[in-house]
């Protein structure tokens, strides 16, 4: 039997009784330094069915009570398979998300884990575009440990410039099932989902998919047929949980198993409305002029006003914004520069920490705190894949596909227990 790397699945939605505009949450990574967000959806949400009671939002993971929150939130997956999700596609979702940048185009499916590593080094078809940070996997393996269910937030980018994967459902919409079409909470934009259950326009799919598998890259390079987009670390945490699980399974028994598989988003890199965003630097525990001073130190003359990498570090307000630049960095892009600096600063400076921010609005809030922070220069996306093909990996944290708010949001369901 010929193997693919992705595949139809069981996919679970709410029941039509269900306010679909309090189903769906935003992906659980954002808003880490800003539980305000996350009260404000708690109350949006009020007693309704939500997405909200799967998922542990990040901003809670380090705090007291954490193992109460997950057995609270294995428990509402039961309930919610028993009452809630009394819906299923057997195929894919094809979605159309509305944002500010436009209409983004995408299609919910099943992921081969066996056709994806993030160890470093290793060359798989389903590839990360970062390196994975494996200490950020075990509290998110302790909420899948015991799950029915997966909700995915990941995102996974195509390099089809010719459109032979969404395109041909695109022109095929108006014949299919409509699932849902919902505003999201909080600003989040509006979401549509119609069924792909037509079995030519599945293989279709999947044979576009294989073709891309089949392609080697530049200079004969081993091909990359789905990239990470976002969600790098709940893929690297499905991963991690199907080897620990596929380690007490007969090989029958593995090859068919749920858990084997991911759901997530593809959307096509080249789409318009995909926006690759640099992902910003907030140091809290300093102020913005010794974090400028630290950075001259570091960095010595090679550090000024002119030089191939420019970034701004803000303090608590524009008046203290300050331009530079690196000259001959000695990594290829200012996100794995900026890194390389704070690999060094951090150990020596307990009292410090970093987060990863998406939007300058986000960022310029918390300087305002008393923060540091470092916005960082426009990612360019047509170098997405070759950066990863040429460098193997990006730099932590190097970009994001939008704004926070424009992230994807759990709404579809696949049990992962037999």
């Amino acid at each position: 039997m010929t193997e693919h790397i992705i595949a139809p699945a069981e996919i679970l939605l709410p029941g039509e009784n269900i306010d679909m505009k309090k189903w769906p949450a935003l992906a659980c990574d954002q808003f880490t330094s800003q539980p305000e967000y996350w009260q404000a959806a708690e109350r949006f949400v009020g007693s309704e069915p939500s997405a909200l009671r799967l998922v542990l939002p990040e901003v809670y993971l380090e705090e007291p009570g954490v193992e109460k929150r997950i057995e609270t939130i294995h428990a509402e997956m039961d309930q919610a398979l028993g009452s809630v999700l009394s819906r299923a596609v057997h195929g894919f979702v094809y979605t159309e998300r509305c944002t500010e940048s436009g209409v983004r185009p995408g299609l919910v499916c099943a992921l081969d884990l066996e056709a994806y590593s993030y160890e470093p080094g290793a060359e798989p078809l389903i590839r990360p575009t970062e390196g994975t940070v494996t200490s950020r996997i075990p509290p998110r393996l302790a909420v899948r440990r015991g799950a029915a269910l997966e909700l995915p937030h990941i995102l996974m980018l195509l390099d089809d410039p010719t459109d032979t994967v969404l395109g041909p459902i695109v022109a095929a919409k108006e014949h299919l099932p409509k699932l849902y079409d919902t505003e999201l909470m909080l600003g989040g934009g509006n979401v549509a989902g119609w069924a792909v259950e037509d079995r030519a326009l599945v293989d279709g799919v999947i044979a576009a998919i294989d073709r891309f598998a089949a392609t080697p890259g530049p200079g004969g390079r081993a091909p990359i047929a789905i990239a990470a987009g976002d969600g790098n670390h709940s893929l690297a945490t499905a991963k991690a949980y199907w080897e620990e699980l596929k380690a007490t399974l007969s090989p029958e028994e593995a090859a068919n198993h749920p858990a084997r598989y991911a759901l997530a988003e593809l959307e096509n890199i080249h789409s318009p409305a995909i926006l690759i965003e640099p992902i910003h630097r907030v140091v809290f525990g300093i102020e913005k002029a010794a974090f400028t001073a630290a950075l001259k130190e570091y960095f010595g003359e090679t550090l000024g006003s002119e030089g191939e990498q420019h970034f701004t570090v803000i303090g608590r307000g524009p008046a203290e914004d300050e331009q530079l630049a690196l000259r001959e960095p000695k990594e290829p892009l200012c996100a794995g520069s900026i890194e390389t600096f704070l690999g060094a600063f951090l150990p020596s400076h307990p009292e410090c920490r970093v987060d990863y921010i998406h939007g300058e609005e986000a960022v310029r809030a918390l300087c305002a705190e008393g923060a540091a922070g470092i916005l960082l220069p426009p990612f360019e996306k047509d170098d997405l894949f070759k950066g990863v093909y040429l460098g193997g990996v990006l730099p932590r944290k190097t970009f994001s596909m939008g704004h926070a708010e424009e992230k994807r949001y759990y709404l579809e369901c696949r049990r992962i227990q037999k």
